[in-house]
């Protein structure tokens, strides 16, 4: 098989198991927990740094949603079984960088990251994101040359891969969405408490030998999980959450 070929169906096998391979990266982190214990101090686990590093991961949430938020219906969504684009998405974030979504999952993940604290895990994870993402890109952009052609070329090359030109800023050409963030993007929220919260026991056990998770994050935890629950209750049970046709005039 020619290289061309192994990349698109790479590509294309990763990109539908995209939403539960990045674990792997999640379950390393948590073997590199250190302590921070200080000996004569009253056992206490510092939130400066893991709240630093939430930020960071916040930040690219905020990007992710306000994607997501802009986007035209029918792309930039959460299929697995195979690719799709109702049209090709050229304004707002996506004029500065083409695959803006996996620039926001990495500014997600820069943040459990750098909670251990230790320089290898952030650079086998930055390798393994590249890798992993460059091939599932590389299919995204055969699939929509293949749609769009000459449209998606010319677009293609005035607009970077993944580091963003803001001189090609154009405004979204539709209004943002609450609707379809709020349907879509809370179990990425919660899974990204989730990871936070983890963070914390192991550090309080490998510190103080106690399984502990510390009040702050247990709040946000309780807050995230309420959250969900709510948001996945109003998507399934209620049509809060759908679309709005738009209305004719009589």
């Amino acid at each position: 098989m020619a290289m061309y070929e192994e990349f698109v169906q790479s590509g294309q096998w990763l990109f539908r198991r995209r939403s539960w391979l990045p674990i792997l990266g999640v379950a390393l982190l948590l073997t590199q927990v250190g302590s921070v214990a200080v000996a004569g101090r009253v056992p206490a686990v510092p939130p400066a740094w893991p709240l630093v590093c939430f930020a960071i991961s916040f930040v690219g949430l905020v990007m992710r949603e306000y994607i997501i938020g802009c986007a035209a219906p029918g792309t930039s969504g959460r299929n697995r079984g195979a690719q799709v684009a109702a049209s090709l998405n050229t304004t707002g974030p996506y004029s500065l960088v083409r695959h803006p979504l996996y620039l926001a999952n990495a500014v997600m993940w820069l943040g459990p990251a750098i909670y251990p604290r230790q320089s290898w895990p952030v650079v086998v994870l930055a390798l393994g994101f590249w890798l992993y993402y460059e091939r599932i890109m590389f299919a995204e952009e055969e699939f929509l040359r293949g749609k769009y052609g000459q449209t998606f070329v010319e677009w293609a090359a005035r607009t970077p891969a993944f580091l963003p030109n803001f001189r090609h800023w154009t405004p979204p050409s539709a209004p943002f969405n609450y609707r379809v963030v709020l349907r879509r993007e809370y179990s990425g929220v919660l899974l990204l408490v989730l990871i936070f919260a983890a963070l914390d026991v192991l550090e309080w056990r490998v510190s103080y030998a106690e399984w502990r998770l510390d009040p702050l994050w247990a709040w946000i935890l309780a807050v995230g999980v309420v959250a969900a629950i709510v948001l996945r209750g109003l998507r399934r049970g209620t049509t809060l959450l759908e679309d709005r046709k738009p209305t004719s005039a009589s």
